[in-house]
C-alpha cells in the first residue's frame, strides 16, 4: 500500500503536471502516481476553474505524453526534478 503523500510531494506534482515539458511518465516514475492518480489529485487541489484550464492545457500538449513526442522531449529535466 502506498504512503500517503505529504504537502511538499503534493506541491512538487502540481508543479511538474503544470509543466508543459514534464511527462506523465516523469510524474509516475518519481511519486509512483498514474495519469488519472495525478488528474484525480489536481481536481481535488485545484479551484474548478483552474482544474478546466489545466484539463484543457494537459489534453493540447503531446510533451505531456510519452508515447505521443519523440526522444528530445523525453531528456528534459526542469532545476527542481530529481
Amino acid at each position: 500500500m502506498k504512503q500517503p503523500l505529504d504537502t511538499k510531494e503534493i506541491d512538487r506534482i502540481i508543479e511538474m503536471a503544470w509543466e508543459d515539458r514534464t511527462p506523465f511518465d516523469a510524474i509516475k516514475r518519481q511519486f509512483g502516481l498514474k495519469e488519472q492518480e495525478v488528474k484525480a489529485l489536481m481536481k481535488s487541489t485545484m479551484k474548478p476553474s483552474s482544474y478546466v484550464m489545466w484539463r484543457d492545457r494537459v489534453n493540447t500538449r503531446k510533451t505531456k505524453h510519452s508515447q505521443l513526442v519523440g526522444v528530445q522531449y523525453l531528456r528534459f529535466k526542469s532545476k527542481n526534478q530529481k
